[in-house]
């Protein structure tokens, strides 16, 4: 095509100033060549719309010129008069665009011969089919040999059941079967069995039975007559870490999505007609009942946000650019999902291991809050034990306390439960008169390499310079073993004192503070000490809390005195000898109770923190270190 243009312009490389004939030919020739490519009318208008109107009636070829680089490029804002020295280059350019348009023009024109020779070939084929279709329709069957054959098969899956799973089996039927959240439930209740149902966020470790409490608090609403939840109100679960946020709104489980014509989903014959179709989501399936999302701390936040603002409405509203509603071919259903949106009224439950400082401050200023409490082994032992009756299995003595070692979580009791049961069926050839034993725990432990999640550390014998401190990480408490010894420096006053590596900054920061209380309370300066302190099975602790056991540890280790092992503290120390608030004194309580603690001490501010007799502990309440060496000093 370029070599075309070429012989029809017959130019020189080099065009003189004064050629201004030569350059008139020229462009009338470029002129030409594009209003055969385009046509004269698409010239026209091309021309109106992009104001060159003017330069293409010029006399001047230079303005006609620019009038071509504006039809050529479909753009006005080219408006510089070329020079004569730049005249050559602009008609190089000219020459090189019209060239290619050419040679893709001849392109097009190949390709279409060919796809109207194909669309021939293939005509024949399709009306016999579409005539097959029709015969088909009207004996009303639809199905080939290799349909019905497909179908058969599914229908013989459909025969073969397995078991149901030990979850199943012992799943709680009633709230009265969920253990060890009395407090949570009666919350549960009040604030969904309402006349005002709320949204809640419902806070705990895992394994403790919050979805559980969640779908039969909503069975027993559906039976009350003030409640706005219908007989057949849903209940929608769904996991937080598996729902995605597409930026391109092609697909949302969640909120809902549109299939527009031209992507995969969209159902044949909306397709065919263009037609986008509106799938709602969960929060639609919802409606009326309760979604459930476990793990909601893990979503997306840009779908949380989504979520948020369909809470507000109550509605899901669709968008697409394919919808015209001026279409008469749209089904009535679609026309109004787009007009009047989904309906999405539901009461959200948000499930979370989180801190509550994690989750989203919109979602939790919309959300009343309920603590689930972690379970202690008298809980575990029951929920084994309500299982192995359903079950109907006997049980050795020992064997529900021995998994209440390994585990705080009922789910995972449960599991270890049933690889026993499943053990002691493989041994004995037969499900009946089973017998579970602690040999058969003890095996099962073996195999999947469990250890005790806590141990017994709380005694009944006086030590000098060991104390246990509180600590908590989530909704979890533990008991910290602190180990504090005393010798007297080589050289008074220039005693050296020493942490575990693994402490932090605040923690030995705490030290300083013991110090100087250390002194007040014994007449003795740390300096002239050589002190070492480490707390046991090391592990990253920091912060404040750990105060006022290390003080505690050090007089006992200056002064020798014994101090009580089955009471353990928390509380910052402040240079005063005064005993500060802590947080997570109710989580610590259990971290207590697992090491076997008799009692525990706490700071009088957080009195309120805690029922009194809390799981069966003593609650002593501390303003100073005297009130705590009051209780921990083996008189």
């Amino acid at each position: 095509m370029k070599e075309l243009l070429d012989k029809l312009l017959q130019r020189h490389k080099y065009l003189e100033p004064t050629a201004e004939e030569e350059l008139r030919r020229q462009v009338n020739v470029l002129y030409g060549a594009f209003t055969g490519l385009i046509g004269p009318e698409k010239m026209v208008l091309r021309a109106s719309k992009f104001s060159a109107l003017a330069y293409v009636h010029s006399e001047d070829p230079r303005h006609r010129l620019v009038g071509l680089q504006r039809l050529i490029y479909e753009d006005a804002s080219y408006d510089k008069i070329p020079t004569d020295d730049e005249v050559v280059d602009v008609l190089n350019e000219m020459e090189a665009v019209l060239a290619e348009m050419l040679a893709r023009q001849a392109v097009e024109e190949r390709l279409e011969k060919k796809i109207t020779q194909r669309m021939e070939e293939k005509q024949q084929e399709y009306v016999q089919e579409i005539k097959m279709q029709l015969i088909k329709e009207e004996l009303h069957d639809v199905e080939t040999p290799q349909t019905k054959e497909k179908l058969e098969e599914l229908e013989k899956l459909d025969t073969v059941h397995l078991t149901e799973s030990v979850m199943q089996r012992v799943r709680p039927q009633t709230l009265r079967a969920i253990v060890g959240q009395d407090r949570a439930v009666e919350a549960m209740e009040s604030k969904l069995a309402s006349v005002y149902p709320q949204h809640l966020l419902l806070y705990g470790p895992p394994g403790v039975g919050k979805t559980t409490a969640a779908r039969i608090v909503l069975n027993e609403a559906k039976k009350l007559p003030f409640t706005p939840f219908g007989p057949d109100a849903p209940f929608v679960e769904t996991d937080g870490t598996t729902l995605r946020w597409d930026s391109r709104d092609m697909t949302n489980p969640l909120i809902g999505s549109v299939h527009d014509p031209i992507y995969q989903g969209a159902r044949h014959d909306l397709a065919d007609t263009g037609i986008p179709e509106p799938k709602p989501g969960l929060v639609t399936e919802a409606h009326g009942g309760i979604l459930f999302i476990d793990e909601i701390g893990e979503m997306d936040p840009m779908l949380l946000n989504k979520l948020l603002k369909v809470l507000e409405d109550k509605r899901v509203k669709f968008e697409s650019a394919y919808y015209d509603e001026s279409d008469p071919n749209i089904p009535a259903y679609i026309r109004k999902l787009f007009a009047e949106g989904a309906p999405a009224d539901f009461v959200l439950i948000g499930a979370t291991t989180r801190d509550p400082s994690e989750i989203n401050p919109a979602i939790r200023s919309r959300c009343a809050e309920i603590y689930f409490e972690p379970l202690v082994p008298a809980d575990i032992q029951e929920i084994v034990r309500n299982a192995a009756k359903e079950l109907g299995a006997v049980m050795e003595d020992g064997v529900a306390e021995l998994i209440s070692t390994f585990t705080i979580e009922g789910r995972k009791a449960i599991n270890i439960l049933a690889d026993t049961y499943g053990l002691a069926v493989f041994r004995a050839g037969s499900k009946d008169n089973l017998v579970l034993t602690k040999d058969l725990v003890n095996r099962v432990a073996q195999i999947s390499r469990l250890v005790p999640y806590v141990t017994e550390k709380a005694s009944s014998e006086p030590a000098v310079g060991k104390v246990f401190g509180l600590g908590v990480a989530g909704f979890l408490g533990s008991a910290l073993e602190i180990e504090a010894v005393a010798f007297p420096a080589r050289t008074q006053g220039k005693g050296y004192f020493r942490f575990n590596d693994t402490a932090g900054s605040m923690a030995k920061d705490s030290m300083f503070n013991a110090a100087a209380v250390v002194r007040r309370v014994t007449g003795q300066e740390l300096s002239d000490y050589d002190i070492n302190i480490n707390f046991v099975g090391g592990g990253n602790i920091d912060g404040p809390s750990a105060g006022c056991a290390i003080t505690t540890a050090l007089i006992s280790a200056v002064t020798g005195q014994a101090v009580r092992q089955d009471i353990a503290l928390t509380g910052e120390i402040s240079v005063q000898g005064l005993v500060k608030p802590v947080g997570g004194v109710f989580e610590k309580a259990y971290g207590a109770r697992q090491a076997g603690m008799k009692g525990i001490i706490i700071p009088e501010e957080n009195r309120r923190d805690i029922p009194d007799n809390h799981l069966n502990l003593t609650i002593h309440c501390a303003r100073t270190i005297e009130d705590v060496l009051a209780v921990m000093l083996v008189k």
